[in-house]
């Protein structure tokens, strides 16, 4: 029975303890934790991060032989975090370098589409993440803004809105970035229709309502991806904050001609975490999907900080224990400011790369990640997993190898004993204070 953990004042990261022993009898003193493969929840899709401008911008001014490492700890299936997903920005985002489209000012045919620029860095930057993870990635892509010249405000930045006339035209833009993509090897998995429609932002942003939302899909990009002969595409609606989750789904989904086109709906986990919001979803819409789409530390890095590792596991095993399938972090590779970002709104990611030094930093985020991405597999399906206190988070989940992969976090100062249950088996866990363990059986 394998034990990896990470825990603050022992210097543990992703290590692997010694094997745990199994006995009849359970420490009656320790938190009670019961196993029950019988009770099976959703189907884990996998893990993965964005592929930004930034990113890649990032680690192109490293060494070749940095740059891989980083790639090969992200993306190798046994050796790194087995990242099966990535998001790209349609269309530039914050984290690029400026703003960006893909064709000329006012050109409604789309006929100087081009993706020239994202030849430069990103693509490059995918492909061998590809060649790493020996296997096809699941893109999510994600347009921040439509060029200037289809919004209401007349720029890409601070919000605006989609002109009703160039509704069409943008429906048609996501058709041409997708054939792109793939002309370029790279096949796009998910659309979102936007990012973050909720928000009026100094960066590219564009709002909608969810009636706005539901009426584009419905009218416009579901009708142009049954024209294209993409019905594979995962259209994935909302792509912003848990809070009102239940509320801008139920608005599309209880829809039936905007539903027919939605394979699920996005989340990020800015403003709250009110987790029980995506059961709510799940209940309503059982025949639907949810899937992390951003999630990021704000403010800057916060170099070797513990409590930035604990935020993702927290939010990654509420989300997962309120019916979430896939989970993909945002940038997954920022400079030493926490950019580039062309509006200076910095944050921190899992690795951080001085550009001045060529040092690459692993934060705590990247290793509570791992015990996640590296153990629970594509394919994995979520057990009943209960706890007899609070004291310990906790998730659990069967691999189609059969295995069973438990995940607990302890977010107190003080040391805690688990007690372990599987089918009359027990076996006794030590959690330090500020520790994630997984336990493989």
């Amino acid at each position: 029975m394998t034990h990896i953990q990470s825990a603050r004042d022992n210097g543990d990261l992703l290590n692997v303890k010694e094997p745990l022993e199994v006995s009849s009898l359970p420490n009656e003193d320790a938190t009670q934790i019961k196993l029950n493969p019988n009770e099976t929840y959703q189907t884990i899709l996998g893990f993965g991060g964005a592929f930004t401008e930034a990113s890649a911008h990032t680690l192109s001014l490293i060494s070749e032989e940095k740059r891989n490492e980083v790639i090969h700890r992200y993306f190798h299936p046994e050796e790194g975090l087995g990242y099966r997903f990535g998001r790209t920005h349609m269309n530039s985002c914050d984290f690029s370098l400026g703003n960006y489209t893909y064709v000329e000012d006012n050109d409604t045919s789309l006929s100087t589409f081009s993706i020239e620029r994202e030849k430069e860095l990103v693509i490059p930057l995918i492909k061998d993440a590809t060649k790493v993870a020996r296997d096809s990635l699941f893109i999510v892509s994600s347009p921040w803004s439509p060029p200037h010249w289809m919004k209401s405000n007349h720029e890409m930045n601070h919000g605006g809105k989609l002109l009703p006339e160039f509704q069409s035209t943008w429906a048609n833009y996501y058709m041409k970035y997708v054939d792109a993509m793939e002309a370029e090897g790279i096949p796009i998995w998910g659309l979102t229709i936007q990012n973050e429609p909720e928000a009026k932002q100094v960066w590219d942003s564009c709002l909608y309502t969810a009636e706005e939302e539901r009426d584009f899909i419905k009218n416009y990009l579901g009708p142009a991806i049954r024209k294209n002969g993409r019905d594979d595409l995962k259209v994935i609606i909302w792509d912003h904050n848990r809070d009102v989750v239940y509320e801008r789904a139920s608005k599309v989904l209880s829809d039936p001609e905007a539903a027919q086109y939605v394979w699920g709906t996005g989340l990020h986990w800015y403003v709250s975490e009110e987790f029980e919001n995506l059961s709510k979803v799940h209940n309503a819409f059982p025949d639907k999907h949810l899937i992390f789409t951003e999630g990021c530390i704000e403010g800057g890095v916060q170099l070797g900080a513990w409590h930035t590792g604990e935020r993702y596991a927290r939010n990654i095993i509420g989300d997962l224990n309120n019916y979430l399938e896939a989970w993909i972090d945002w940038n997954i590779v920022l400079n030493e400011e926490g950019g580039p970002n062309h509006v200076g709104n910095y944050c921190d990611a899992p690795v951080i790369v001085d550009t001045k030094t060529g040092e690459v930093h692993y934060n705590t985020s990247f290793y509570y990640i791992g015990h996640f991405s590296k153990y629970v597999k594509p394919g994995a399906v979520r057990i009943s997993c209960t706890a007899s206190n609070n004291d310990i988070q906790l998730t659990a989940f069967q691999n189609p190898s059969g295995e069973i992969v438990v995940i607990l976090m302890n977010e107190n100062d003080e040391e805690h004993a688990v007690n372990l249950e599987l089918v009359e088996q027990n076996v006794a866990v030590q959690m330090p204070g500020h520790s994630i363990s997984t336990i493989l059986i």
